[in-house]
């Protein structure tokens, strides 16, 4: 599986035969992630992650999906520290998912349940919780990380929808947020979109009775009021770590596979 999937590098098919007798330590422990500077979001997580992050829309291939801005320079998380705690009281579900994924099969048709192997919590010697019982059978802790990628799943496709509907609306704007430091350097965080509050506001008013409607219109403006965040990120960066700041931040990529506790 490809690098699209962010802090995933080694991801297969969990299997009884090969992964019967190995178990997941999952713990509080997000170093995996402490590279990754964005992440993509679900439109039900936005009202607990608006709180906290920068919302904001990125390319998706032919799709464009929201994501959670996590830094603002590159390989550079601001929400995990050097002990791997994640210092955020919301942390975004494609980031509690790992080290579990769905993947399609060649022909598109089947979806898998995947395991990244490279995880450091994956063992063989009993720690955590096993994914299959002696017989082979899948356990209860299985069942239910099962049961949470689906979830996650079924939003990613809303999401998917809504998103995609925001497009046909005509309603994005290239973003960028600027960071000036103290030495008078200009850096910016680009490739990213947000919604144009002058063609949301121009909608007829059937369209916008039909978004209210379906609670779009709410998850559009807490995505606008989101953005304040990312005022107090760059002032964290500016007072914890200048060097954060030094390096240029290359355009944002959504991309997700078309693929769970409960995700929000």
């Amino acid at each position: 599986m490809s690098k699209q999937l962010l802090f995933y590098t080694n991801a297969v098919p969990v299997s009884s035969t090969k992964h019967r007798d190995w178990s997941v330590k999952i713990g509080k422990n997000y170093e995996y992630a402490k590279l990754t500077n964005s992440v993509p979001l679900m439109a039900v997580e936005f009202p607990n992650a608006a709180q906290e992050y920068p919302i904001v829309f990125a390319q998706a291939g032919s799709d464009v999906l929201p994501v959670a801005i996590l830094g603002v320079s590159d390989e550079r998380n601001m929400f995990v520290d050097d002990e791997g705690n994640w210092k955020a009281k919301y942390i975004p579900a494609f980031v509690r998912r790992y080290p579990f994924v769905f993947s399609t099969t060649d022909d598109g048709g089947t979806l898998m349940l995947c395991i990244d192997e490279s995880f450091t919590g994956f063992n063989q010697e009993g720690v955590g919780e096993r994914l299959f019982d002696a017989e082979g059978q899948r356990t209860q802790y299985l069942n239910g990380v099962l049961s949470f990628v689906e979830e996650y799943q079924a939003h990613f496709k809303r999401t998917q929808s809504f998103a995609n509907k925001l497009k046909e609306l005509d309603l994005f704007e290239p973003m960028q947020a600027k960071v000036a430091l103290d030495t008078g350097q200009q850096m910016s965080l680009t490739g990213f979109l947000g919604i144009n509050r002058a063609k949301l506001n121009a909608l007829p008013g059937d369209t916008l009775s039909e978004l209210a409607q379906s609670g779009e219109l709410e998850m559009i403006y807490i995505h606008l009021q989101s953005m304040k965040n990312f005022s107090l990120m760059i002032d964290l960066a500016k007072s914890s770590n200048s060097e954060e700041l030094q390096t240029p931040v290359p355009p944002l990529d959504a991309n997700e596979p078309n693929e769970g506790e409960a995700l929000n």
